[in-house]
Order: structure tokens, then sequence, then C-alpha cells
């Protein structure tokens, strides 16, 4: 093959400035910007024999891309469900996944459920991220809880979840029951700003035999950050085979019994407090 002298000197400058921009770290859309070539083999050309910069090379994470939208399609999922999982192009599906079978096509009304479980488990999801939301601005308007208002907490807690006297059956003890376990943590924190000696409250597990009770005395001892010595014997309920139990699983843990010993004058305290914030609501509602 042969140039004119002119194109040629053109040509052998065109190349130097090429392979200089190849050096630099260029690729060839941006070498072809640069010097303005747009002839694909012109371009090949002028940067002949220069391997391309390793940032042009396909990353790991295609490769991956490429594996999983394998995977989807032999699972049976079509082009259009593959790109919407993977946010990647048809073309690129299409290259990555043309050696394998086609799947076989659904019916109409086995589409049509797919594609409506497909817009619910969106809108469940939408719905799931707003209810987040709600629940992270609620708890940023808390903010900072004075002594006061954790102790008329702590009195509204207890009066709520523990033991309460009886005229028929004296219980002046301090005794708090709750499975979950932010419950427990709150109450810690109110009887400490009360002044009461962690070494007075005694702890005591009460769970289904159905469940892991080593696991479950194991955690609500991390819980308390008590020493296991200071749990009593573990009440486990027996199974009642006419009732459909919910609590169940890895996550059951049953309920923490917590008590405070020779605590007559606490409780009557609490209940005298109780008996303030009452009189107090009932004021405003006249």
């Amino acid at each position: 093959m042969t140039h004119a002298p002119g194109k040629y000197a053109d040509f052998e400058r065109l190349r130097e400035r090429a392979v200089a921009l190849r050096r630099q770290g260029l690729s060839l859309r941006q070498i072809r910007d640069e010097l303005k070539i747009f002839n694909n083999d012109i371009l090949n050309q002028l940067v002949k024999g220069e391997p391309p910069p390793a940032w042009t090379k396909r990353p790991r994470a295609k490769d991956d891309l490429r594996e999983r939208a394998r995977e989807l399609r032999l699972q049976g999922w079509t082009y259009d469900q593959i790109q919407v999982e993977l946010g990647c192009s048809k073309s690129s599906i299409s290259l990555w996944v043309r050696d394998l079978p086609k799947p076989e096509r659904r019916d109409p009304t086995e589409q049509a459920k797919l594609a409506a479980r497909k817009r619910w488990e969106h809108e469940l999801a939408v719905r799931e991220d707003a209810r987040q939301r709600t629940k992270r601005r609620a708890a940023e308007e808390v903010g900072q809880l004075s002594e006061r208002e954790l102790f008329l907490l702590g009195v509204g807690l207890y009066w709520a979840e523990g033991t309460k006297d009886k005229p028929h059956a004296r219980r002046e003890r301090v005794t708090f029951v709750n499975s979950d376990p932010n419950m427990i943590r709150v109450f810690l924190a109110w009887l400490d700003l009360l002044e009461v000696d962690r070494s007075h409250i005694t702890y005591r597990v009460m769970i289904h035999e159905s469940a892991d009770i080593e696991a479950a005395e194991t955690y609500w001892a991390e819980i308390t950050e008590a020493h296991r010595d200071s749990f009593g014997k573990t009440t486990v309920k027996r199974h009642n085979p006419k009732t459909v139990r919910k609590n169940t699983g890895d996550e059951y843990r049953g309920c923490l019994v917590l008590t405070v010993q020779r605590s007559a004058e606490l409780y009557r305290r609490i209940e005298g407090w109780w008996s303030g914030i009452v009189a107090h609501a009932e004021a405003r509602l006249r």
C-alpha cells in the first residue's frame, strides 16, 4: 500500500500523537475525540501495538454481573426481568446468556401473577422505607431525657407492667416482667436513677419448654449485665397442644422477671407517685 507523501507524513504525526495519548492512559474513545478521528479502522491503526490502559479493561464487577445474569437466565428469567434486577442493558445480557437455552414460555395467567407479585414486593419495600423514616424522625423528636422525665416514665412503665398490690393479696414488692429487652433496659435505668443497688435485684427467666432455655438465660444475662449467680431457677411453661403459639423460633427468649429485694417501701412510693400523676391528669380533664 502506497501513500502520497503528504498523507503519509500526516499519518505518522497523527500516530505519534495517538501513541502519546495512549501512553498517558486515554481510551480509544478519548483519543478519537481528542484527534477528531472518527474512522475506527484508522484509529486502530494509529494505536496498533500499544496496549490499552488497565482502567479500560472489564472490571471484576462486570464479571459478577455476568455470572448473576447467567444464574437468573437458567432459572427461567426473561431479559426484561434480568435488566430490572441487575440494572444492565439488554444488549449486554444478550451477549452473556445467548448460549443458554431459552426459558419456557409461561402462560399469561402465570405471567400476570408474577408481575403482580413483583409490584406488591415493590409496594411493600416503599411502605417499609416510609415506616422506617417515620420511626427515625420520631426518635429524633425525643432528644435528651431529663432525670425528671425518666423518673415519670419509669413510674408509668412500672404501673403498666409491674406487679400491683391487691387488698386480697398483699404484694408490696417491686417485680417487673417483660419480654422486650428495651423495656428491661429502661426499667433498669430507672432503678439506677432511684439509686437501687443492683445487688438487691434478682432475675428469673420464664419460658416455654420447647425453647432453647440455656440460650435464653445467657441472652438475658447479657442484656442485664448481671452475674448468673443473681438468676434464680428458670420457670418452664408446659406446652398446651390445644393452643397455637406464635412466640416461637430462634428469636423467642421468653420473659424476664426482675425483683427488687426488701422493696415494700419502694413499692409504696411508686404507688404514691402514680396516684400523683393520675391526680394531675384528672385536673387537666376538668
